[in-house]
């Protein structure tokens, strides 16, 4: 074979041996020479996302769409909060955080139902997790009204707030220490929701402002970023699933010539142009992503790849 031709190749791929009491930090190490579609993938993102969180010159950031925060992920995402600089997320997380904090069940059920007779029954389906409507909507209801008659009523109370020093303001009165958004508050960690509006949470604000001197300030979060982007020179993402969170991260990134690390994970297919289906490498061409960047994309479901990875690095 010709140097050229070799110099295609990289290491030989290698069977996995597996044995009895093998640690994750053990088959992580023994997958990295095995080779093998998504999962080499996954490894990889690995070695990305933990070389990515030992570097502390960079600004990382974390961001994830509300369905996860449904799932037992949710505690995972809340172990892993300490670890970030910054939390982007969409409106429906603070639905489900709050809604779980405050004792809401999430019910194992099936993505093959029958939706109708769930309805009846009033009960909502989000994929394969029931959720009872009084667990959701109600649970919800009495959560928000109950902290934000106690944010009103306080002497900081000011009119106006950006979401993130408002989601700070949750965190600050809610116990549950498997919250996100109590997390998130005890480790300074800022939760920018530039969707806010869109769901349980943000109808009750809508209705809140109603009969109270109350206003959302929606750009203060964006300069915030916006600082973010001009005032660090190397930034890192864990991106997982696309949609709004996703682009304000690379969006803001761009600014400041790209993320320097990146992992995302994602089921998406890239053939309708779709955010979400966008490979890490469409962003290079915006700029998004510095074309020398350490960055993947993990083709995979969050709920099976991302406690795989975490606990290969300790994200505890």
């Amino acid at each position: 074979m010709g140097e050229n031709a070799q110099a295609l190749l990289g290491g030989r791929v290698k069977d996995l041996k597996l044995s009895k009491n093998m640690s994750v930090k053990e088959l992580i190490a023994n997958m990295s020479a095995v080779g093998g579609f998504s999962a080499q993938h996954m490894v990889n993102g690995i070695g990305i996302l933990g070389e990515m969180l030992k570097d502390k010159k960079s600004f990382n950031f974390l961001s994830f769409p509300a369905d996860i925060v449904a799932t037992g992920l949710r505690g995972a995402l809340a172990q892993a909060v300490k670890h970030f600089d910054a939390i982007i997320t969409t409106g429906g997380t603070l639905d489900h955080d709050l809604a779980r904090a405050y004792g809401g069940r999430y019910n194992l059920g099936s993505f093959y139902a029958d939706d109708a007779e769930l309805h009846r029954r009033k009960v909502y389906r989000l994929g394969n997790i029931f959720i009872e409507q009084k667990e959701y909507g109600l649970a919800v209801e009495n959560y928000f009204n109950e902290i934000m008659d106690d944010i009103h009523k306080s002497k900081d109370y000011k009119t106006e707030y950006s979401a993130s020093e408002l989601t700070y303001e949750f965190g600050r009165r809610m116990k549950d220490s498997g919250s996100i958004i109590r997390q998130a508050y005890l480790h300074n960690v800022p939760i920018f929701n530039p969707g806010i509006l869109d769901g349980a949470f943000g109808t009750q604000l809508s209705i809140f402002s109603q009969t109270h001197r109350f206003k959302l300030n929606l750009i203060k979060d964006e300069l915030k970023l916006s600082d973010i982007s001009f005032d660090n020179k190397k930034t890192g993402a864990l991106m997982i699933g696309g949609g709004i969170s996703k682009h304000h991260v690379i969006w803001w990134n761009q600014f400041k010539g790209g993320l320097d690390y990146a992992v995302y994970i994602t089921t998406a297919s890239q053939f309708d142009g779709s955010l979400s289906g966008a490979r890490l490498t469409e962003a290079v061409s915006w700029g998004k992503v510095k074309e020398r960047a350490r960055y993947v994309t993990v083709d995979g479901d969050a709920t099976i790849v991302l406690p795989v990875m975490f606990s290969a690095l300790d994200i505890v």
